[in-house]
């Protein structure tokens, strides 16, 4: 890891107290940048990682603040911005995983889920990105899925339907933001092992559908947070100056998909 690659910068990586935020912060922190650790509800997991990045020597914040409500986004960012100075990386990665498919859903946890996998991306984006076209320079990575491209994994169409509209964001926030020199790309993670996915499962059924995943990826394993980190810390770096509106799939190479169009 080059620890000097982000010196300087400041990153804003939103549902940071867990899973692949958590491995996110850390990652950015350890490559010199300055870390917000945002959490709606998490906070001792929140502080504990800002005191992780402390500890190691670099300058991290934790804060509070439920993306899904614009007004409070907004907040944050402000805060952030008070603590640590102005943001340079933003990663929108709060996200929620409700099963239930096109018969069988709950309309409530569909609500919430639109609300925070979509919503929370406009809101923390919109909040952030006057400053950084000021600025001239800025990097958002959205967190998309591969279920957006259409994975025959039941119980994911309307979490799919979500990741899907952070897609076409991450292109017209590309093109929108492009000519003031700020870059916007999204990476879509396969499954990874974090607490989001492991829900109210017992081991056994995530033993299961790790192998069962394992099956359906040529690289026969599912992914950890830190290999999802290691390629936003890409994006959020100037190596990838002359990428925006892509899409980087990380998924150890899953074949089961519903279709080829």
């Amino acid at each position: 890891m080059d620890s000097s690659r982000l010196r300087g910068r400041v990153a804003l990586v939103t549902g940071a107290s867990r899973g692949i935020g958590r491995a996110v912060a850390l990652r950015l922190a350890g490559e010199g940048a300055a870390v917000a650790v945002n959490y709606r509800s998490h906070s001792a997991e929140a502080e504990a990682v800002a005191a992780e990045i402390c500890a190691a020597g670099g300058k991290a914040a934790a804060l509070q603040a439920d993306v899904a409500d614009k007004a409070a986004a907004a907040t944050m960012i402000m805060d952030a911005v008070e603590r640590l100075g102005p943001i340079d990386i933003l990663v929108n990665n709060a996200g929620l995983l409700y099963s239930g498919d096109l018969l069988d859903y709950d309309d409530t946890e569909l609500e919430r889920m639109w609300q925070v996998n979509v919503k929370g991306v406009l809101h923390v984006t919109a909040a952030v990105a006057p400053r950084m076209m000021e600025r001239r320079y800025g990097r958002v990575i959205n967190l998309s899925s591969i279920a957006a491209l259409g994975t025959a994994f039941k119980g994911t169409t309307l979490y799919a339907a979500t990741k899907a509209a952070v897609l076409i964001l991450t292109k017209r926030m590309a093109l929108e933001l492009g000519p003031s020199g700020v870059t916007v790309n999204a990476v879509l993670p396969g499954l990874t092992l974090t607490d989001m996915v492991a829900g109210d499962k017992t081991p056994e059924q995530i033993q299961q559908m790790t192998e069962r995943v394992a099956e359906k990826s040529m690289l026969r394993r599912a992914g950890l947070p830190e290999d999802v980190a290691r390629v936003i810390s890409f994006l959020a770096s100037d190596e990838s100056s002359f990428m925006t509106g892509q899409f980087l799939v990380a998924d150890g190479g899953r074949m089961d998909f519903l279709t080829h169009a």
